[in-house]
């Protein structure tokens, strides 16, 4: 990577970054087998306890292979945000380089990474009130509705969110009803905070989107054969969980929510599951595109575990 010799003296870190089905828990798990590193989940669904099947959390095998921070440290009634995420993951990452280890930071939440990277802008707290009058206007209006109102106030925030992301409609019109100016706008006065190691990153993902549709495809219908809808009928028969809340919006339970209250029939779920996570994916490579200094590791160039070794070794300077 060509670290600058000031940066020498910092501890290392690993970024694995990548759209929903493209392999990476597989790969950060082989890094782990030949690496001296520990995984950080980066993912704003595998927090939450009881979303297991949804989310394509790590199996029992495979987290005793290689465990995984920061999954399974919140209730799904709770909220959890960028900021909590890098309070969290710089406490974990400290107490992994203080044992002489690299931290392995793998997801595809990629505005967690940038605000691990980069730091978050100074945007107001969450207010009930608001996000209340929000739902309300959503129930009657429909988000995508809600969208064209964020064109209006804040073209360079509607251009990033999709039509479909209601928390993130959510979110941009809660900042400007709450401050009066656009979230893009405060975004862009971010202060910049270096994250204080050195980093490789790394980017898994097909060339071909058509094979990883298919990949979304199969894993969606993976998730269904084991038992995708009695976990989220388990999850709404606890009475404190509500479809309204983030977590129960994360792609696949918002569809089968629909599903389980009888707005949808099951081949129409199935169809606007499949569909979410590949605009999903969509999202995450519009973010990637723009990401600095990635490295993007080519599944048709050979062996992918032999290119994030060569990468990560090679910026990293250690054999």
């Amino acid at each position: 990577m060509g670290e600058k010799t000031a940066d020498q003296g910092l501890p290392p870190a690993i970024f694995l970054m990548g759209p929903t089905a493209s392999g990476k828990t597989e790969l950060a798990i082989e890094l782990v087998r030949h690496l001296p590193c520990e995984i950080i989940s980066v993912d704003s669904a595998l927090v939450y306890r009881g979303m297991d099947i949804g989310t394509a959390k790590p199996d029992a095998a495979e987290l005793a292979l290689a465990p995984h921070r920061l999954i399974d440290i919140c209730d799904p009634t709770e909220a959890y945000s960028a900021a909590r995420f890098r309070q969290d993951a710089l406490a974990e990452m400290a107490e992994i380089s203080a044992t002489g280890r690299i931290p392995l930071l793998v997801g595809g939440t990629m505005l967690y990474f940038r605000a691990l990277e980069f730091g978050l802008s100074s945007l107001p707290e969450a207010d009930p009130e608001v996000r209340a009058e929000l739902e309300r206007e959503a129930a009657a209006l429909w988000w995508e509705n809600l969208h064209e109102q964020l064109k209006r106030i804040d073209p360079a925030a509607a251009t990033r969110i999709h039509p479909n992301d209601p928390q993130r409609i959510q979110r941009a019109l809660e900042v400007y009803r709450l401050t009066g100016q656009p979230m893009s706008l405060l975004q862009g006065q971010a202060e910049r905070r270096a994250l204080p190691y050195r980093l490789v990153k790394l980017a898994r993902a097909p060339k071909s989107r058509a094979v990883l549709h298919q990949r979304i495809a199969e894993r969606f219908s993976e998730m269904l054969s084991k038992g995708f809808e009695a976990e989220v009928q388990q999850l709404l028969q606890k009475g404190s969980v509500r479809p309204e809340m983030p977590s129960m919006r994360s792609v696949g339970y918002r569809q089968m929510i629909r599903y389980l209250q009888g707005e949808w029939d099951r081949e129409t779920m199935i169809e606007r599951g499949i569909i979410a996570t590949r605009q999903l994916a969509k999202r995450q490579f519009t973010w990637l595109r723009s990401y600095p200094d990635l490295h993007w590791l080519d599944e048709e160039a050979g062996n992918i575990l032999q290119q994030a070794l060569k990468i990560v070794r090679s910026g990293l300077s250690f054999s």
